[in-house]
């Protein structure tokens, strides 16, 4: 009897480790590109091998909330006119493409489908690709689409932080995160 109690009590850890490994496990969301799936305006990608390299023991959840949003791979350039990713929340700018096409419902549908899918994966940590008119969390072009940054938001990285989910980019200190 005292090896079957044994053997109960070993599967009970061996459960209870595997319960809480999965538990504690950080939930990640990851721009695709970053990861090297050719969903890039373009139909390129931004592949990091270095983030790849770090992202042992994590659950990532990758996407692309330009694609989420129904815009086709490759797709004309967009930058968002006249502010930043808050302010296309708020209905006072809009997302253009570079042939003069207003995108801002893609991006502001993308952006929430993306929320969607960090709070039902209960994820609080997102990489997104740094100077998108989506996901930056830092410069975004300034809509004349001559290369120009300038300080702000992404539109779905404005909405993550809105929301208390902590925005990335490729281009900051990871290393916490790991």
């Amino acid at each position: 009897m005292q090896g079957q109690n044994k053997g109960n009590l070993l599967l009970y850890f061996a459960l209870f480790n595997f319960t809480v490994y999965n538990f504690i496990m950080k939930k990640i969301v990851i721009s695709s590109c970053l990861l090297g799936a050719c969903t890039k305006y373009d139909g390129g990608h931004n592949k990091k091998e270095q983030i790849l390299k770090k992202l042992v023991n994590m659950e990532i959840i990758s996407l692309c909330p330009e694609v989420l949003g129904g815009l086709p791979t490759p797709r004309p350039p967009a930058e968002i006119i006249g502010g930043d990713g808050f302010s296309v929340l708020k209905g006072n700018c809009k997302v253009l493409n570079n042939l003069g096409e207003d995108v801002t419902e893609n991006f502001i549908k993308g952006a929430k489908e993306t929320l969607r899918i960090c709070l039902d994966k209960g994820c609080q940590i997102a990489i997104l690709k740094g100077n998108s008119p989506s996901c930056s969390n830092k410069f975004i072009y300034d809509g004349s689409f001559r290369g120009k940054k300038v300080l702000g938001l992404g539109v779905t990285a404005a909405l993550l932080i809105e929301n208390n989910i902590k925005v990335f980019s490729e281009e900051d200190d990871l290393s916490g995160l790991f």
